[in-house]
């Protein structure tokens, strides 16, 4: 089911994001809630669209990890790297290959800790397998249709 009104956070429904040029390589993001966050081409500080990707990947699951093992302890360390390569192929074009993401969280002495380590090795297969909607998407690659329409 999906529906035109926009939404946030981890509930279903139709997501937006509304690009702005600022300058050549250069571009403003904004959500519907009135988030911003600019992008660039690489030539300055911004974040490309591809570290976007992985940005998205680290976070996404990140969201469900913290859920789930916050509930039994908070952690004392919470450190995420997500990671790949940019290729291209004849077959395929540009795109990333040898996607990874690692985990490297630390939890308390004592029983909330105990709870919260047994839980962080399956949180993050949950999220893998099924929770997270970024790294679903790019698993199950879902097709995208872009259209070109005069201003």
């Amino acid at each position: 089911m999906t529906s035109d009104e926009p939404t946030g956070g981890t509930g279903p429904g139709h997501r937006s994001v509304e690009l702005t040029r600022i300058a050549l390589g250069r571009y403003e993001i904004r959500n519907a809630r009135g988030g911003t966050i600019t992008i660039g081409d690489g030539s300055t500080d911004d974040f490309t669209p591809v570290e976007l990707l992985l940005a998205a990947l680290a976070g996404c699951s990140s969201v469900d990890v913290d859920h789930i093992t916050s509930r039994r302890a908070e952690p004392e360390s919470f450190h995420v790297v997500a990671e790949g390569e940019k290729v291209s192929t004849p077959e395929d074009g540009n795109h990333m290959s040898d996607l990874a993401v690692t985990f490297r969280l630390g939890f308390p002495e004592g029983e909330g800790g105990d709870r919260a380590r047994a839980a962080f090795p399956r949180s993050v297969a949950q999220s893998r397998d099924r929770l997270c909607t970024v790294s679903r998407t790019v698993q199950i690659g879902v097709p995208v249709e872009m259209t070109a329409e005069d201003a």
